[in-house]
């Protein structure tokens, strides 16, 4: 039978550029895409959330221009970092299609993350980690 394709959620992942020869190629997909930090800034998110959301504005290498999200808490992107993207919209921030990926080129992992550091790009720390407090030892008596 036809194909049935389905319209794609992240557009700007199967298009690539060739800077050579200036052609544009659609129909192959990329899990992830580099571009270069825009203009990093907030945005308030849909009713009836309230917050700052932190979003980048980034060129990819295809020359797509597209918002995506900065996840967790804090980051080091300014304009003209060097971010990684994936597909992932952010369901309260219209226009929203795109994740950066946490600790990989000019993104740093997310500070003191103990759990689900995978997904940040945290190394694993050995900070405040809450476990089972030990019997004290016994202090000769």
């Amino acid at each position: 039978g036809a194909k049935v394709s389905r319209k794609t959620k992240a557009p700007a992942l199967n298009v690539t550029y060739n800077s050579l020869k200036n052609r544009v190629t659609r129909g192959n997909n990329s899990p992830q895409k580099r571009g270069v930090c825009v203009q990093v800034k907030t945005m308030t998110p849909k009713k009836p959330n309230s917050a700052l959301r932190k979003i980048a504005r980034v060129r990819l290498t295809n020359l797509f221009e597209v918002t995506a999200y900065i996840p967790g808490e804090g980051h080091n992107l300014q304009e003209h970092s060097v971010v990684l993207i994936r597909g992932g919209r952010v369901k309260d921030l219209p226009g929203v299609r795109y994740h950066i990926i946490r600790g990989t080129l000019d993104t740093g992992g997310v500070e003191n993350r103990q759990q689900g550091r995978s997904k940040y790009g945290a190394k694993r720390g050995k900070g405040p980690l809450v476990r089972a407090a030990a019997p004290a030892p016994a202090t000769g008596e």
